[in-house]
């Protein structure tokens, strides 16, 4: 048998990659089939060769000068190289509506090639989230291919359960715990990995929608999951801010009082540490490398080869800023509080304030105290420190004072406000105090966020005078 003209390892991986990102492009499909024939896999190969089509038949049955050449693989790449620069990440968001969802609801006109492994592959692999979830934006007109334009974009990447969603906007935020309509739910199919698409609103498809109930109640387990990926992301990250390093476990970042990066330990923190790490080292890996190099070289187009590849977080949520921590945003102007993420309202509570003795600015919460003064005080069962000043974030015994201006200076919450505060946020959260930015109407969620408590939190060897 004559020995492939390519049979280095990384060529062969060359090509299985080049498939799956240029699932169309026949040259390819012919190259991985006769790599597949001369290692004796005769059914890989055939399944390669009959998406090569005409490829095929012109190489194998005609003296095609490319047939006999020693340079394919090189050729290939060179190719790629071309498309590369006419295009750095393809906007399918562009195809003409009326064809889009022509594909969307025509499997086999829409259908994705996936290259054969070695072995089967599993529809999940190690540590991958089952399902991802993109939130379209309200304002997109063609929310459908917007969402099917973002699972293309990620290739390989994306999870193979995809939910798109419309979540409530008001004053320019998306509203985590507002209305969610679901538009649809995309799958890939057995065989030939063909997407499986169920239109879940008729103003979408204008059809006659699916039962969205099985969709609505995955979307809803995946939230409560997502809002722990986002704690634990938080805490790493700015456990490295603190303290320059990346923490070894998650017992690092849940410590005793002062050290209390994590408030204690969510439901399946301990299982999803680890991927989550690694996910935010080679986030941080990438921007680094997309940083401005010596000779005035721009970052634009390093910036966006890297956003396919980290693109879609740890739950599989579809945000290129996915690894961004928490933060808190409190507007003075209509006494609310809220913990947001990329433009996302995750939290909002209505505070008590100061009126102009509670500064606006930026600040970041330098201390975390369970029990300050005993607990049972003026400042209730919590306490966060803003910027190692006198101002803090902190519970009350005053309920009366929420939504008015009465404090010193200080921010109160009510007791089950500042307590699930306290456990969502970690130490070293940034906090942004403006006038006039977030929507007045506060709304709590269905389900309060909770942390099991580890570690001792309280520091009985100070009064606090914070100012109240």
């Amino acid at each position: 048998m004559e020995q492939s003209k390519f049979d280095k390892p990384e060529d062969i991986i060359y090509l299985k990659q080049f498939v799956k990102k240029h699932p169309d492009n026949k040259m390819g499909w012919y190259l991985l089939g006769k790599h597949y024939r001369d290692a004796g896999k005769e059914g890989k190969a055939n399944y390669c060769f009959i998406q090569a089509g005409d490829i095929y038949d012109a190489f194998e049955q005609s003296s095609h000068p490319l047939a006999v050449s020693t340079n394919q693989l090189e050729e290939l790449k060179a190719w790629e190289k071309r498309k590369k620069r006419k295009r750095l990440v393809r906007n399918v968001t562009v195809i003409a509506v009326p064809l889009l969802l022509l594909a969307l609801l025509i499997p086999s006109i829409g259908n994705q090639k996936q290259i054969p492994g070695d072995d089967a592959v599993p529809a999940v692999a190690d540590g991958s989230p089952g399902l991802g979830v993109v939130l379209v934006p309200r304002k997109e007109k063609t929310p459908a291919g917007y969402a099917f334009g973002e699972v293309m974009k990620a290739g390989g990447e994306s999870p193979p359960k995809v939910i798109a969603a419309h979540l409530e906007e008001k004053g320019g935020w998306k509203q985590w715990n507002g209305n969610a309509r679901l538009l649809m739910e995309m799958e890939r199919g057995s065989g030939q990995a063909q997407f499986e698409v169920s239109m879940l609103d008729r103003n979408v498809c204008a059809c006659d929608p699916a039962d969205a109930k099985p969709a609505a109640s995955r979307f809803a387990e995946w939230k409560i999951e997502q809002e722990q990926h986002w704690t634990l992301s938080s805490a790493i990250v700015q456990y490295r801010n603190l303290y320059k390093k990346w923490p070894e476990n998650l017992d690092a970042l849940v410590r005793p009082y002062p050290h209390n990066v994590l408030s204690g330990e969510g439901e399946g923190m301990a299982a999803m540490f680890p991927e989550l790490l690694a996910k935010l080292k080679l986030s941080a890996s990438q921007a680094e490398n997309a940083k401005p190099q010596t000779g005035g070289q721009g970052t634009k187009d390093a910036a966006a080869q890297i956003a396919g590849a980290t693109s879609i977080g740890s739950n599989g949520l579809f945000q290129p800023d996915w690894s961004k921590p928490l933060e808190i945003v409190i507007d003075v102007s209509n006494h609310t509080l809220a913990v947001v993420h990329n433009g996302l309202i995750v939290r909002s509570y209505r505070v008590g304030l100061g009126g102009s003795k509670t500064p606006e600015g930026s600040f970041f919460i330098s201390e975390k105290v369970r029990d300050p003064n005993g607990g049972d005080g003026i400042f209730g069962s919590r306490g966060m420190t803003l910027s190692n000043t006198l101002y803090a974030i902190h519970g009350t015994n005053d309920k009366d004072s929420i939504g008015k201006d009465e404090s010193l200076g200080c921010i109160r919450l009510g007791e089950a406000d500042v307590e699930e505060l306290f456990d969502m946020v970690p130490l070293g959260t940034p906090v942004q105090i403006k006038n006039g930015t977030l929507p007045p109407d506060a709304k709590a969620p269905q389900e309060r966020f909770r942390l099991a408590p580890k570690q001792d939190e309280s520091n009985p060897a100070k009064v606090y005078r914070w100012l109240t």
